[in-house]
């Protein structure tokens, strides 16, 4: 059987490892064993963190809806279910920037939903 030599794609594996790890501080960004390590980590947090912001951003719209919609004398719940009893649908992103950079536009979506 032939012997398989490495040298070349250990060192390509190892090298995509700290290009991945620069910037990192201090034996993490310098020694291979400590970066891959931290290298495996931080693209778990990358991955969690794609989920987490769907999911920051709609509690974000929510609030701003909610904050809008009791200026106009509604909660957001009474809101939302008025809405969807209209037929309106406009999603929670776009109602959030009405509601911050439109206020008037805001208050008539309030009258319809109040309706």
């Amino acid at each position: 059987m032939a012997r398989i030599k490495r040298a070349v794609s250990a060192h390509k594996s190892r090298r995509k490892v700290m290009k991945l790890a620069k910037g990192y501080w201090g034996a993490k960004s310098k020694q291979y064993r400590a970066a891959k390590e931290q290298v495996a980590r931080s693209l778990r947090y990358a991955f969690i963190g794609r989920k987490l912001r769907k999911r920051d951003f709609r509690r974000l719209w929510i609030t701003r809806i909610n904050a809008a919609a009791r200026l106009n004398g509604m909660s957001y719940s009474t809101f939302i279910n008025g809405l969807k009893k209209k037929n309106v649908e406009v999603n929670r992103k776009m109602l959030a920037d009405l509601a911050v950079n439109d206020p008037a536009g805001f208050a008539k979506l309030v009258e319809i939903a109040k309706a």
